[in-house]
């Protein structure tokens, strides 16, 4: 039987027991920020001497100013030597990713109020922005799709890529992705060092406005660091998932929960229910998945220690647990998911209904896999469009609007003591005066 652990929310302890689980480290310790910190440092200064040293130490191959580049032409190369099938599926997650970010688009819009002033607001995008693609354990042509398709949307006129390449193996799917959605550049590294890089700009590889994608704790903390330096999506860290059933096939639901541990030890899976036969039903086909499934090893480690199964009273409860967990993933498995719905409001992304996986939502469903994780889906969201974008205020005044609204912006600027601010108002007064 599965060692799972097992919690029960009508339990005196349950809470404690909860956030306990939900505890982990992800990626922060003090060691890590410590070896990040001389990285980013070395980077800064030394350029691509320190970032193909990092490489050479951390991904076994040696890097240099001339072949640390991936050029188009080799993304070019990889798309036609993908089989028919690849390009196909690229293809169809590709439209279905664009089509769903072409809704985000923001408009420009301006008012005018009864003081005379008109008000707006500017959308323009940004200049540039690097995407972090993972390349250890897995790699994934999907987060290519996820970070550049929005990007490109929103009129980002440099689409930098950065990859790991251990021992100097470029994965070929990744690269037929980013020749698909328009990468403008590419780079063979990755790990704190790429961040860097991205970040401060080398001899070789640009410095960027905004690094997005999500990678291990050492590319996390590194993000963490260069904020303020230049933009980031979120401090990412192991995926989750919450699946919610009342009811449905067990074997449909292990393989949910089992979705997300198989990409990390650290990753965490939780099952969700009212009905307690449900939840053995499903711990034991968990243990008939893991006996075939290839990464068996990871996904066991990541639900035994970090997943749950959770029996709770009834699904107003349910919804509670989920909005305190906030996870990254949320699958509704219900009869009628529309009447738990409204009741959440924390989760990255909600899959509503026993036929939708959250795996439709990592490849060809549209919506962005790039989420919130460990409770930030508290107060952030899946990345989009507007991350791509800024937001300008527009202010206009008239000799009018000045009249009606300068007396009160003069008298505030007197009580703060800003008597330049307050001159700036009042001079135009006066010449309103002679009107």
């Amino acid at each position: 039987m599965s060692k799972i652990q097992r919690l029960d929310a009508t339990q005196d302890d349950f809470n404690a027991r909860l956030d306990a689980l939900l505890s982990r480290e992800t990626d922060t310790g003090a060691d890590v920020q410590h070896i990040v910190a001389d990285i980013l440092e070395q980077v800064k200064l030394r350029g691509d001497a320190a970032l193909c040293e990092y490489t050479a130490r951390f991904d076994g191959w040696e890097c240099t100013s001339g072949n640390i580049e991936i050029p188009r032409a080799r993304m070019a190369e990889a798309w036609n030597a993908v089989s028919a099938e690849d390009r196909d599926a690229l293809e169809l997650a590709s439209a279905r990713i664009r089509a769903y970010h072409e809704h985000q688009k923001q408009e420009n819009w301006e008012y005018t109020d009864d003081a005379g002033l008109t008000l707006g607001q500017i959308i323009t995008p940004l200049d540039s922005v690097g995407l972090y693609v993972p390349g250890g354990k897995a790699a994934y042509p999907s987060s290519v799709l996820m970070n550049a398709i929005p990007a490109h949307v929103a009129g980002v006129s440099e689409i930098i890529m950065v990859v790991p390449t251990p021992d100097g193996e470029l994965n070929e799917l990744v690269l037929a992705a980013a020749y698909l959605c328009g990468v403008s550049r590419a780079f063979a590294v990755g790990g704190a060092q790429a961040v860097a890089a991205l970040a401060y700009g080398t001899e070789s590889v640009p410095s960027v406005d905004k690094i997005v994608g999500p990678g291990n704790k050492f590319v996390a903390a590194a993000k963490r660091q260069v904020f303020g330096t230049c933009g980031i999506d979120m401090i990412a860290g192991p995926s989750e998932i919450v699946v919610v059933a009342d009811g449905g096939h067990p074997e449909w639901l292990a393989a949910d929960f089992l979705s997300q541990a198989e990409h990390d030890e650290a990753a965490q899976s939780i099952f969700i229910s009212t009905d307690e036969a449900l939840i053995d039903a499903v711990a034991i086909a968990v243990e008939r998945h893991l006996a075939v499934l290839p990464r068996a090893a990871i996904a066991r480690s990541s639900v035994e220690t970090h997943g749950a199964l959770i029996l709770v009273p009834d699904l107003d409860t349910a919804a509670d647990v989920v909005n305190h967990i906030a996870p990254e993933h949320l699958e509704l498995a219900l009869e009628n998911p529309d009447v738990l719905l409204p009741k959440i409001r924390h989760a990255g992304a909600i899959f509503a209904g026993h036929f939708v996986p959250e795996a439709l939502g990592d490849y060809v469903a549209g919506p962005n896999h790039v989420l919130p994780t460990n409770r930030t889906a508290r107060f952030s969201s899946a990345l989009g469009v507007y991350d791509f974008t800024k937001r300008s205020s527009l202010i206009r005044a008239t000799r009018k609007a000045v009249a009606t609204v300068g007396p009160a912006a003069a008298h505030l600027a007197h009580r703060e003591g800003l008597q330049a601010h307050a001159l700036s108002v009042e001079l135009r007064l006066k010449d309103t005066e002679r009107d």
